[in-house]
This record gives C-alpha cells, structure tokens and sequence, in this order.
C-alpha cells in the first residue's frame, strides 16, 4: 500500500476492528491525516450495519435489533464503550478535579458509573435499533456512525488534546485541519441529502454540550471522552429518529 493510503488505513485501524495491516513506522503527518478519514470509516460501519438491518426485514424486531447491535458493537471492538465508562467513572469520581479526573479515566477498571451508562446506552440503542427496524426506517442506521465519527473529529479542531503520550496525541499535533474541516461539512451534506437533517441538529448540540463540559472540567479531550462522544452522538440520534418515525 502506497503512503497515499496510510491515512484511511490508520483510521480504520484504530476505530475498528477490520483485518487492516499499516506499514511501518507510521509517519506523523499520516496520523494527522487520519483523522479526516473517520467520517469515511463511520460510512463503513453504517453501510454494514445497514445491510445487515436490510437483510433482517420482517424479523422480530427486539432480536434483530440486539443482532445489529452486537455486529455494530463487534465492528468498534467496543473501543468506545470502553471509553464511554471510563468517561462516566471519571466525570463522578473525580469531583471535579482534572488530575484526578484524568488519573481515574487511566483505571482499567470499571465502576459502578461506567457499568451503568454501558447499560443505559446500550438500551438505548436496542430499544431505538427495534423501533427503527418495525417501521423500517433504517436509513439512520447508514448516518449515525457517520455524525457521530465527524463529532469526534470535530474535537480535534474545536479543543487541545490534553493527554502529551496518548492515543491520539500524534493525531493532534499534526491533524489536517482543512481536510477535517471539508469531511465534516461532507457528512452534514450526506445527513441532509438523506432527509436526515433532524439527526444533525441532534450532533451538533450533543457536540457543543460534551465540548463545553470537556473544556470546564480537563480543558480538553481525551480519547476516552472523544470515545464517549461517539457512543452518545450515536444513541441520541438514533433514540430521536425513533421518537419522529
């Protein structure tokens, strides 16, 4: 694979669990060119999350939603999920303190908070996956993935990652600000062209609610936040296309 093709192949290397090989060492600059591809890589997840809800029409829909949750989830490796508690764990434990904060997201293990935003999210999206797929409105399925992979780029130009050695500290320090900035207005094209421009209002104020208490509380994000952001971009506009079907 040529150095041209690096960056999509970081992206789907590290949001996905797809066999993908990456040459190495990886160069910075792909890094930061990654993260333009993550609205590219959600499009994946929905178009396979959306075949798959397309070939379970007329199925009980509680089984065939928990069926597409697990491929969905399956898809991720649950990297979100995982950073979706930590986020949880850290926002309640830390008491407000950002070192704490930031100490208690690196605990590998999970507490009571972050078992309990795994299960509320992951009803959720069940409970919405089902209501979807009953009226056959699964065309989300294809835009959510993608909304809520731009919001997660989108952080890369809104706030300063805060972590020096972390898992997208390479990403911010060399992100492609333009091309980021040109796949976020590509994924808000694709959500209105789908009739789907309810589910991008949704995005852009769960967006600007999580950088906000991103900012207050760590003065920044990390990849855990930028996780939790994904998981929650993804439930709230899949729960709101529910509510209007």
């Amino acid at each position: 694979m040529s150095r041209r093709g690096q960056p999509a192949l970081l992206a789907l290397s590290l949001l996905t669990r797809l066999p993908v090989r990456v040459a190495t060492p990886v160069h910075p600059r792909d890094q930061g060119r990654s993260v333009a591809w993550y609205p590219a890589v959600g499009l994946l997840i929905g178009l396979l999350s959306w075949a798959l809800a397309t070939l379970l029409a007329g199925a009980p829909p509680w089984p065939a939603a928990v069926l597409v949750l697990v491929v969905w989830v399956g898809l991720t490796g649950a990297l979100h999920l995982d950073g979706l508690a930590d986020s949880a764990d850290a926002w309640l434990g830390g008491y407000g303190d950002r070192a704490r904060t930031l100490a208690i997201m690196k605990d590998p293990y999970c507490g009571p908070a972050g078992a309990v935003a795994l299960l509320l999210v992951l009803l959720v999206k069940a409970a919405a996956l089902a209501a979807l797929l009953e009226s056959g409105a699964i065309m989300v399925l294809l835009v959510a993935p993608v909304l809520a992979r731009a919001a997660c780029a989108g952080l890369f130009l809104a706030l300063p990652y805060v972590r020096e050695q972390g898992l997208g500290s390479g990403q911010a320090r060399h992100t492609a600000r333009r091309a980021v900035g040109l796949m976020l207005l590509a994924a808000a094209l694709l959500a209105v062209l789908l009739g789907l421009g309810l589910g991008l209002l949704v995005t852009l104020a769960v967006f600007a609610a999580g950088a906000a208490l991103m900012r207050r509380r760590l003065g920044g994000f990390t990849g855990d936040t930028a996780g939790a952001l994904v998981e929650v971009v993804e439930a709230a506009v899949l729960l709101v296309a529910a509510l209007v079907v």
